[in-house]
């Protein structure tokens, strides 16, 4: 008898362990749910779900990425939902514990991969950001941290991703499909706030001094899942981007339709967040897409339609009734009353920063600048873009050398770009440069590049492009061998 229960144990070991755990987790959500209420289920539910995280994640320190990168688009969602948790937190666990699985796990990496320009420039950014610890300016070490995670820190550790986990075109595919798709979500929940209305949270956070921003003439600026309605955007406008390169590269006729479908949904979804600088990273990234695809009889036709749209904007009233169209129409109002603000603001941060070639240090501007430095002149200014953000914390030096290496990064991918035989393989670089170029310029007009989900886009992206000439060499190798299927 006992060495029957022993076989059938060993024969159905799977099931039975399966069927434990889900009597332990039954048990323990009947129980919480009684002692707790609706907290109670959520919470186990959470520790299995960690659980389940923490096993999957050190078994493939692959999981980790795909799971922060999800966490990315869904964060401004959480922190406006639960405002008394400090949700960001997570974002930064899930970064130090893929890390921690890869170094367990070091041995199946190839570490020399991580000798380009893509990890180094993140390594002498991140020396440059460290050193303004020591900045004479006297600001917050706390605030100092905060910035230093973010406008450093996070490109960094995101860098080398690519380098060590990813080196199949199955990966490079998988990344964009997910970015799209969570665009995707983001549009459509930015529906729903528009025509359905906010949650509690979000009308909270709004009314918490954020209304100023995202209310104009009665109409809500939409912010979606992000941070904000400038970040929400510009981040459709780089998807849609994007998704028009992918559209018009050499696809099956379904997989176009599917392409162009995301880019209308995402043009309606910058245009209902009412950010004006998105439209300027429209119009950069299509010029990048179409200079890269080296078709100059269309990069002609595009820069006429361009041409027409931006003159119909400027020259013309049509369409000033609808809300959305007259913000966009405002970008190009050389008198705006906003845009004369943005310049006062320059020119009262030109007369701070005349002495300090070095910056005022990290955290000294923006938000960490109003909570952690308030009694700080230079901090009561509100810079309005990155680009104005880097002046500030780095000073013009600072400034000069984070200009420089991010043009360089741009340059090389489009050179990449550019020299990728493979079709397909060359409008998936082609689409991911462009992109990048319009996240680089509209965060001139908003602090893009230094938030979520762009900047997470923006570092995998510019790592994949790196990787592409071995991806393009693969590729031709198997199409050589008639491998490839």
């Amino acid at each position: 008898m006992l060495e029957k229960l022993n076989i059938y144990i060993a024969g159905h070991r799977k099931k039975i362990i399966f069927f434990i755990i889900s009597l332990c987790i039954s048990v323990l959500v009947a129980g919480s749910t009684y002692s707790y209420g609706l907290l109670g289920p959520l919470s186990v539910f959470g520790i299995a779900a960690m659980g389940i995280f923490m096993v999957s994640l050190f078994r493939n320190p692959r999981t980790g990425v795909w799971v922060y990168l999800g966490y990315c688009f869904v964060l401004g969602f959480l922190v406006k939902y639960f405002l008394n948790i400090p949700v960001g937190l997570a974002l930064d666990g899930i970064l130090v514990l893929t890390w921690v699985s890869i170094l367990v796990n070091m041995k199946n990496f190839d570490w020399g991969r991580l000798k380009n320009e893509h990890v180094q420039f993140s390594l002498i950014w991140f020396a440059i950001s460290f050193l303004q610890l020591l900045n004479p300016y006297g600001g917050s070490f706390v605030g100092w941290f905060n910035e230093l995670r973010f406008v450093a820190l996070s490109w960094l550790l995101i860098a080398p991703f690519v380098f060590l986990l990813f080196n199949r075109v199955v990966d490079l595919n998988r990344f964009i499909i997910i970015v799209l798709l969570f665009s995707l979500v983001a549009t459509l929940y930015g529906m729903k706030q528009l025509y359905l209305g906010l949650t509690q949270g979000e009308q909270l956070w709004l009314n918490a001094g954020n209304a100023g921003t995202h209310i104009i003439n009665g109409k809500l600026r939409v912010f979606s899942m992000y941070s904000d309605a400038g970040q929400f955007g510009a981040s459709q406008a780089i998807m849609a981007v994007i998704a028009l390169t992918l559209a018009a590269g050499p696809f099956s006729f379904t997989k176009k339709i599917i392409f162009a479908f995301f880019s209308v949904v995402f043009l309606y979804g910058m245009a209902i967040s009412g950010t004006r600088g998105a439209l300027f990273a429209l119009a950069s990234g299509i010029f990048a897409a179409l200079f890269l695809s080296r078709n100059f009889k269309v990069l002609l036709v595009g820069l006429i339609f361009c041409s027409a749209g931006f003159g119909l904007l400027k020259y013309t009233n049509a369409g000033d009734h609808i809300f959305q169209v007259n913000r966009l129409r405002s970008a190009l109002n050389p008198k705006d009353a906003s845009l004369a603000v943005r310049l006062d603001n320059q020119h009262r941060l030109s007369q701070l920063l005349e002495d300090l070639p070095f910056g005022a240090g990290l955290g000294m501007s923006g938000m960490n600048g109003t909570i952690y430095n308030a009694g700080k002149p230079i901090a009561s200014i509100p810079p309005d873009s990155y680009w104005v953000k880097v002046w500030v914390m780095y000073g013009v030096v600072g400034l000069t050398i984070w200009f420089a290496l991010t043009c360089y990064i741009i340059g090389k991918c489009s050179g990449i770009a550019w020299k990728i035989r493979d079709p397909k393989l060359r409008v998936k670089m082609i689409a991911l440069t462009s992109g990048t170029v319009a996240c680089f310029i509209c965060s001139y007009g908003n602090e893009v590049m230094n938030g979520m989900p762009s900047s997470v886009i923006m570092f995998m992206s510019w790592s994949f492009i790196f990787i592409s000439p071995g991806l393009d060499k693969a590729q031709t190798q198997l199409e050589s061998d008639g491998t490839d299927i």
